[in-house]
């Protein structure tokens, strides 16, 4: 179904009183309110860079007390790299059946933000696009946030580069592209957050914050002892600072929606786009060391954090086993929302929206990677796994719990019955996933 259809017919399907995704009460009834939804995603960060996860070399105590306060997810996985991850993300769709190119949506994709959109809430994305083309190639090819299902936006990187920092360059819904001297791109996009959740607080509202921090390049923030005099200074030690930074802007918007009396009412998610850069070398407690595995289809650059918190709803301390796909943020939002999915359309997501309450649901047994970014000398390859074991489509098999940097492939005539019994389960996934 085109998306123009589908937009129709969620307009339709509100406006029935019996309707799935009706948007009123019965008569003589008070509205009923859905829940806010904050989903924000850090760029570059994997699991090792969060306290609650077991990092000993940075500070995020914000994140630490949303888990602690709320859910944590054991194996969420992401796609190794940021564009495909987006893509996935926001349409629930597989990247086999819409990755057009690296920095590109393709237009003709339904998102997470239309199907809100057309459920009633008001949307804003704030942070990075990089959804439009690249700013050497292919601009024009992709989707403007607007088309995106966007109501507001302020980004860097929709058609031009630029600082995404110090002196950030930005573009606003209905501005010019600005250079913000003196500005940092963080608090600039933070700034725009909060003012929209104070504009729309009496009525639903979706925000998606995909962070700039802490992509390269490690420079300082305005936290940082350099920032004044060597704000442009380009090391690895300034990484902490950024991951520090990152957290402070998560507690920003958080402690914005305590003072507007909205935390019981609205679900806040994080998580990463792909794992840490590879020059970022990470401790976790029992003297681990980990180096990140940005751009490789390995657990290093896939296997991401992902907290929720929404206050009075997810059990406090809660920790979830379940696998979890990019894909199943959009049908998790669209539940969450009362609204229907995109007919005629394959979505690959499924709602992990039961767990968020607590409850068992319907976990996946499987995820598929399928990654061939076009960019770099990224490799295309494609994966089924789940929790324990992975194989690609070339044979090759690994057990994630005894190897898990994949260094040695297990033969298929040397396994145990439980090992070719999975091979045979996830070959199974490979070949229906054409």
């Amino acid at each position: 179904m085109k998306r123009r259809e589908f937009l129709s017919r969620v307009t339709a399907g509100m406006l029935a009183t019996a309707g799935g995704g009706a948007t009123f009460a019965a008569a003589g009834r008070e509205p009923r309110r859905r829940p806010n939804i904050v989903l924000i995603m850090a760029d570059d960060l994997g699991c090792e860079c969060l306290g609650c996860y077991g990092s000993v070399s940075y500070k995020t105590p914000v994140l630490d007390d949303l888990a602690e306060t709320g859910m944590r997810f054991e194996h969420a996985y992401s796609q190794p790299l940021c564009t495909p991850s987006r893509v996935k993300l926001m349409t629930g769709r597989c990247n086999f059946r819409n990755y057009k190119a690296f920095g590109v949506l393709d237009p003709g994709e339904t998102t997470f933000a239309h199907i809100l959109q057309q459920a009633g809430y008001t949307t804003c994305v704030a942070g990075k696009w990089q959804l439009y083309g690249r700013h050497d190639q292919w601009v024009g090819a992709g989707t403007y946030p607007d088309r995106a299902g966007f109501d507001d936006y302020c980004l860097w990187q929709i058609e031009e580069r630029g600082s995404r920092y110090a002196d950030p360059v930005i573009k606003r819904k209905g501005g010019p592209l600005e250079v913000l001297k003196g500005a940092y791109g963080p608090d600039v996009f933070c700034d725009y957050i909060t003012a929209f959740m104070e504009r729309n607080q009496d009525r639903p509202f979706f925000v998606y914050y995909p962070m700039c921090l802490v992509h390269d390049p490690c420079v300082p923030t305005p936290d940082s002892a350099a920032w004044h005099e060597h704000r442009d200074a380009k090391h690895t030690k300034y990484f902490a600072d950024m991951v520090a930074y990152m957290d402070k802007a998560v507690g920003r918007i958080a402690r914005t929606a305590d003072e507007l009396g909205l935390r019981e009412n609205t679900l806040f998610l994080f998580t990463g786009d792909n794992g840490t850069h590879g020059k970022i070398v990470s401790r976790l407690k029992g003297d681990r060391v980990v180096r990140g595995g940005k751009g490789h289809p390995t657990d290093a650059g896939t296997h991401v954090p992902l907290i929720a918190n929404w206050r009075g709803v997810t059990p406090v301390g809660s920790v979830c086993d379940d696998l979890i796909s990019f894909a199943d943020f959009l049908p998790t939002l669209a539940e969450l929302a009362d609204a229907p999915l995109p007919q005629n359309v394959t979505i690959d997501g499924r709602s992990f929206l039961a767990q968020l309450r607590g409850e068992k649901g319907n976990p996946r047994d499987w995820i598929l990677c399928h990654y061939d970014p076009q960019w770099g000398n990224w490799e295309r390859t494609r994966f089924a796994r789940d929790k324990r074991w992975k194989l690609y489509d070339d044979g090759r098999l690994f057990d994630l719990i005894s190897d898990p940097l994949e260094k040695k492939p297990i033969a298929a005539d040397q396994t145990s019955k439980a090992a070719r019994d999975v091979r045979k389960a996830l070959q199974r996934v490979l070949d229906s996933m054409t």
